[in-house]
C-alpha cells in the first residue's frame, strides 16, 4: 500500500500541531452569541474536536447533524468551523461574494505547503496573474493539446510495461494506477523522461512524491514542516527536480506552454505536479475497482468505448495504438461518465470552505440566517449529501447507471421534495472549483478505455471488499485502507 498514514500517525502530529498552535493561540474561549449556531468544543484548549474529526470526519459530522441539525460550529486546531450540511443551502454560500472568500485560505496555505512565495510577494510581482494564467492551460483550446498528449503518453506507458505479455499477470491495483498515471502525467506536463526512466529517476521521484503526499494533510492543517521529520528534505528534492538545469532537454509542447506561463520558481512546477496527480490517482483506482467488482458495469462501459471507436471509423486491434481525441471524449458516454461519477460519489470527501471577512449575518434563504464572525471558516461537506438516503437510494451501494435516465444523463435529484442544484461535488464549487476538472475527467476516461480495450481483468479470489481510509477526509478523494490484488492479461480481439 502506498501510504502509512493511520490514526496513530494523525494523533501524533496533531499533538505537534497543538504545541505549535498554542504558541499563537490567545486562549480566549469562544462562547455563543445571539443567532450563532450551536458550538461544539473539545476539552483540550486549541485542539478542540480536531482529533475526533480527523479519526472519521463523516461519522463525526453525521453524529452532530443528528443532534444539532444542519448547521453547527466546531472548534478544532485553533479555528472555528461552521458546517452547513443541508445541500439546499449550498447555493446561498456558493454565490456569496465579498463577505465569504476562499482565496484568503488558499493563498496562505498553498505557498507554505509547496514552498513558494506568497502570491502577493513584493519580490515576485505579477505572481498571482502568472498562476491564474497557468490554470487556463487546463481549459479551452489548451485542454485539447494536453488531452492528446496524455493519450499518447498513457499508450506509451502501457506499451512499455504491460502490453508485451499474453499470460495472466498479477498486480496491486493502487500501485498499478499510481505507476501508470504518475509517469503518463509527468510526461504530459513536464516532457520526455525516457532517459530518467532508464536510470530509475521516475520511480525515485514517485517514491519521494508519495512520502511528501503522506504528510500533505498535516501541511494543509498548517503543522510547521520542521515538525514533520524528513519532510522538508523530501520537498526540497522534489522542487530541485524542476530546476532549469535538471529538466530534461526533450520537452513536450504542453510543458513549454506551462514553463513560459508559470513563475521560473521550480516550486510552482512541483505544485502543478501534485495538483495533477494527488487526487487523480485514487480516483482512477476507485473507478477501476468498482468496474472489476461489477462485471455488468465493466461489460457496459467496454461496449460503449468500442462503439465510440466504431463510430469514429476505428477498427481496434491490440497491435495498434488507440487514440481518443478530445472531441470523442466529449461525446455523451452515459455508462462511462455515470460509472466515474458514481465512483466519485462513493470516494470523494472534499471540504468546500470560505473564510468570513467580517462579522455579519449569513442569509440562507428568505427566512433563515446565522451569525458568523470575522475569521470563521464556513464549510460545506458534500460527502454527507453524497451518502444521504433521501437523495440517493441505497447510497453506499455502487450503481454504475445511477446517473443515467432513458439513455441520457440524469441530473434531477431531490431533497425535501426540492430539486438540488448541487448533487455531486467532487471538484469543489464556485471560486474553489478545481480548474483541472476537465483534464482529470479526460485522464480517467482515457485510462479506463485503454484498460478495458486491451485487457481481460479479474479481482483475485479471497479478498475483502476495499474500504475507504478516512484519515484524508476533507482533502478530496479518499484512498483505500489496503491495496487490492487483481489479474490481467492481453485480450484476444
Amino acid at each position: 500500500m502506498r501510504r502509512s498514514t493511520n490514526w496513530w500517525f494523525f494523533r501524533e502530529h496533531m499533538q505537534l500541531s497543538l504545541i505549535s498552535g498554542a504558541l499563537q493561540c490567545d486562549c480566549a474561549v469562544c462562547c455563543r452569541r445571539k443567532d450563532e449556531p450551536p458550538l461544539i468544543k473539545g476539552w483540550i484548549p486549541f485542539l478542540g474536536k480536531g482529533l475526533e474529526f480527523g479519526k472519521d470526519a463523516y461519522k463525526f459530522l453525521d453524529k452532530h447533524k443528528r443532534k444539532h441539525g444542519d448547521i453547527f460550529t466546531v472548534q478544532m486546531a485553533g479555528k472555528y468551523m461552521t458546517f452547513v450540511l443541508d445541500p439546499l443551502l449550498y447555493p446561498y454560500i456558493i454565490k456569496h461574494g465579498r463577505q465569504l472568500d476562499f482565496h484568503e485560505f488558499s493563498n496562505k496555505v498553498a505557498p507554505i505547503t509547496f514552498g513558494y512565495p506568497p502570491v502577493h510577494s513584493k519580490l515576485h510581482p505579477g505572481l498571482k496573474e502568472q498562476i491564474q494564467r497557468s490554470f487556463k492551460l487546463l481549459q479551452g483550446e489548451s485542454l485539447t493539446l494536453l488531452t492528446e498528449s496524455m493519450m499518447g503518453n498513457l499508450m506509451l506507458v502501457f506499451r512499455q510495461d504491460h502490453l508485451g505479455h499474453s499470460d495472466w499477470m498479477s498486480g496491486s491495483m493502487y500501485q498499478f494506477c499510481l505507476s501508470v498515471m504518475f509517469e503518463a502525467t509527468l510526461l504530459t506536463m513536464f516532457g520526455c523522461v525516457s532517459s530518467a526512466r532508464r536510470h530509475g529517476g521516475v520511480r525515485a521521484l514517485r517514491d519521494d512524491f508519495v512520502k511528501f503526499d503522506d504528510k500533505f494533510p498535516l501541511l494543509i492543517a498548517q503543522v510547521p514542516i520542521c515538525l514533520l521529520r524528513g519532510t522538508r528534505a523530501i520537498r526540497k528534492k522534489l522542487i530541485n527536480y524542476f530546476l532549469p538545469d535538471r529538466i530534461l532537454k526533450e520537452v513536450s509542447e504542453s510543458f513549454t506552454q506551462i514553463n513560459n506561463t508559470l513563475s521560473p520558481l521550480s516550486a510552482h512546477h512541483f505544485a502543478m505536479l501534485w495538483a495533477s496527480v494527488g487526487n487523480t490517482v485514487p480516483a482512477t483506482f476507485w473507478a477501476m475497482y468498482y468496474l472489476l467488482s461489477h462485471p455488468e458495469a465493466l461489460q457496459a462501459v467496454r461496449q460503449e468505448i468500442q462503439e465510440v471507436l466504431s463510430l469514429s471509423g476505428v477498427e481496434f486491434s491490440n497491435d495498434t495504438d488507440v487514440k481518443l481525441h478530445r472531441e470523442q471524449l466529449d461525446k455523451p458516454t452515459t455508462s462511462s461518465e455515470s460509472t466515474i461519477n458514481e465512483s466519485f460519489r462513493l470516494s470523494s470527501a472534499s471540504m468546500n470552505i470560505r473564510v468570513a471577512q467580517e462579522d455579519f449575518s449569513l442569509q440562507l434563504g428568505e427566512s433563515r440566517s446565522v451569525a458568523v464572525r470575522k475569521g470563521d471558516i464556513i464549510a460545506m461537506y458534500p460527502q454527507i449529501m453524497h451518502l444521504d438516503p433521501e437523495i440517493y437510494e441505497e447510497p453506499k451501494k455502487f450503481r454504475f447507471d445511477r446517473y443515467v435516465h432513458n439513455g441520457a444523463e440524469k441530473t434531477d435529484f431531490y431533497k425535501d421534495d426540492q430539486k438540488l442544484k448541487y448533487y455531486l461535488m467532487p471538484f469543489g464549487s464556485g471560486s474553489s472549483m478545481c480548474p483541472g476538472r476537465y483534464f482529470a475527467m479526460n485522464e480517467i476516461k482515457q485510462f479506463l478505455s485503454l484498460l478495458l480495450l486491451y485487457f481481460d481483468l479479474q479481482l483475485e479470489d479471497g479478498q475483502s471488499r476495499a474500504e475507504l481510509d478516512p484519515s484524508r477526509a476533507g482533502l478530496g478523494i479518499l484512498l483505500p485502507s489496503a491495496d487490492v490484488r487483481f489479474r490481467y492479461r492481453l485480450r484476444v480481439v
